[in-house]
């Protein structure tokens, strides 16, 4: 067989580049993932609270060490990263924090990257998404991928810390992702508002399976 693009990984970047390339049926994928199928049926995988479970041993982490580290008495430190549909995104700690807007205008300083402000990304930012408690200047309201917001009152620890930072002198801000991003605030998670785990698998390869010019393999 031939295809116009082979995609190596069907990671947070993978999945991303074989959805958007594929909605053209002209074009043709292959896309492919060495660390095995999509692992949503253990639930493990996608409850939120079990975020820890899925770094655990070798099933759906390839669990890369580090070279030997000088200054930590020559240990190997784990670096983990996801085996399977989704790659990363389905072991992350699914937060969703985008960068500094200051970093990007930075990058717009250089020569070639004048495209590439805050203010040139945030629409791609607000395209992605799809966040619960709807759409405003800085987030989207109907992208792949979820995100939902902490709700006042809905965990007592949550709000004790955002107090402690605001009376350690610390700003505070209602939005991590917004005008402020600076300070102690709610932070977003890329969780749907079923409480599952929204990796790039669920947000973005789910709608392009079914597309003819598409092929997966595991």
């Amino acid at each position: 067989m031939q295809f116009d693009y082979i995609i190596i990984g069907a990671g947070s970047a993978g999945n991303v580049l074989a959805t958007r390339l594929t909605e053209d049926p002209q074009t043709t994928v292959l896309l492919l993932e060495a660390g095995g199928p999509d692992y949503r049926f253990d639930f493990r995988t996608q409850m939120p609270a079990a975020l820890a479970f899925p770094l655990q041993g070798r099933r759906y982490n390839w669990a890369y060490e580090t070279e030997p580290e000088p200054h930590m008495n020559n240990r190997r430190m784990e670096c983990g990263r996801g085996k399977g549909l989704g790659g990363s995104s389905l072991i992350n700690g699914m937060c969703y924090i985008r960068g500094n807007a200051m970093d990007l205008d930075n990058w717009a300083s250089a020569p070639g990257l004048e495209h590439w402000s805050y203010l040139d990304c945030l629409p791609y930012y607000r395209k992605a998404e799809t966040r619960d408690i709807g759409a405003n200047d800085y987030h989207g309201g109907d992208g792949p991928v979820s995100v939902t917001t902490p709700k006042q009152g809905n965990n007592p620890l949550f709000h004790a810390m955002i107090e402690a930072g605001v009376q350690a002198g610390y700003p505070r801000t209602d939005d991590l992702n917004g005008y402020q991003q600076e300070g102690f605030g709610p932070m977003d998670r890329t969780v749907t508002p079923q409480g599952r785990r929204a990796s790039t698998a669920r947000g973005y390869l789910d709608q392009a399976r079914a597309r003819p010019n598409l092929t997966i393999r595991t």
